[in-house]
Formats: structure tokens, sequence, C-alpha cells
């Protein structure tokens, strides 16, 4: 697959099978956080690894799917959540830290993690003050995000925008629609 394919298909995905992520992949999606570029090469961010069922089961009602569509719809049913988390902090007691070192080790995870078919949704309307709790994450620590994994049941696709409207759907396939500006409303100018 070449890699405008690989971009085009690596989207966010909400339901997800069953199936553990193997712990080589897992590995491998915290190694490509790790090495993510950063400002200065300060390397502010840790993470934790959220994998046990038990732990993963106990995350799930402390995150928040889907804003644009109804919870039916948007929420992963039962038997469709997602199987791993990753919870991405910013470590306040280094100097540095910023959103823009955060947003390149999240494409890395999300990038890794694709390339064996794990697909993942990145989020921010989580309830952090719980998740800090039971995590056992220090004061120092900012949680910034987290990170939901799994193996797509669904397909998500790419869409001209209607009218300005930025809100992705759902098709009658239960597939996500996902509305993308035309490259002349994007690009100011080429000089």
């Amino acid at each position: 697959m070449d890699i405008m394919e690989f971009l085009k298909t690596r989207r966010t995905y909400r339901r997800f099978e069953q199936k553990p992520v193997e712990p080589a992949i897992a590995r491998e999606i915290m190694e490509a956080a790790r090495i993510a570029s950063c400002g200065a090469n300060r390397q502010t961010l840790k993470y934790v690894l959220v994998q046990s069922p038990e732990m993963v089961a106990k995350m799930q009602p402390l995150v928040h799917w889907a804003a644009y569509l109804p919870p039916e719809q948007g929420q992963p049913k039962p038997d469709e959540t997602p199987v791993l988390f990753v919870a991405v902090c910013q470590d306040e007691s280094l100097p540095g830290c910023n959103d823009t070192d955060t947003g390149l080790a999240l494409a890395n995870m999300t990038d890794a993690a694709w390339a064996h078919g794990v697909g993942s949704c990145i989020m921010g309307a989580i309830d952090r003050p719980a998740i800090k709790e039971l995590l056992g994450l220090g004061e120092n620590l900012r949680l910034h995000s987290v990170v939901a994994f799994g193996y797509p049941t669904h397909k998500s696709h790419l869409v001209a925008m209607q009218n300005g409207d930025v809100k992705y759907y759902l098709d009658d396939a239960r597939d996500y629609c996902v509305p993308k500006r035309p490259m002349e409303e994007i690009l100011l100018k080429t000089l």
C-alpha cells in the first residue's frame, strides 16, 4: 500500500473485534511513541499501557465516544469495545511540554498500529480525574488523552464535505463517513 492510501485508511475506528492485540504489536506501538520527534529532544511524554481485560473494562465508562452521533450509534456495544488503551501524559516536572510533541507521538502510535491492521481512536473527551486515579498517575503528570486500540469491525471512508458540514456520520452499513474540505479550501497559496 502506498503512503497516501495508508493515510486515507488510517482513520478513527470506534468498534472492534474482541481479539487481543498481540504483545509484540502493543510493544511496537509504544516503541513508535518513544522514538517520536519532539522539540529540543526533550522527551516529556509518559505513557500507561492498559491491556489487562479487567483494567480495560474499568476504562470503558471513563471515555466518551463519537460526539457527533447519538450514543446508540456512536458508543461501542459491549462486544465492540477496544481491547487496549494507552494513556498519554505530559510530565510537567520536565521543561517544554507541548501539544505539538504529543500530536507527533499520537500519529506515530496510530500509524504503527494501523501497519498491523489495528485501528485506533484518539480520545480527548475523557474523565481525567477518574482515569488519573484509576491508573495511579502522579501530580506531575497531566493526562493529555487516551488512545483506544483494537481490530476494527467497520470501515471509515473519506467523503467530500457538503455545505461546510464537518460532522461525520454512519452510512447504511454502519461505516463511518468523514467529510473533508477540498484542497482549494485549505491550500491558501502556492508561492
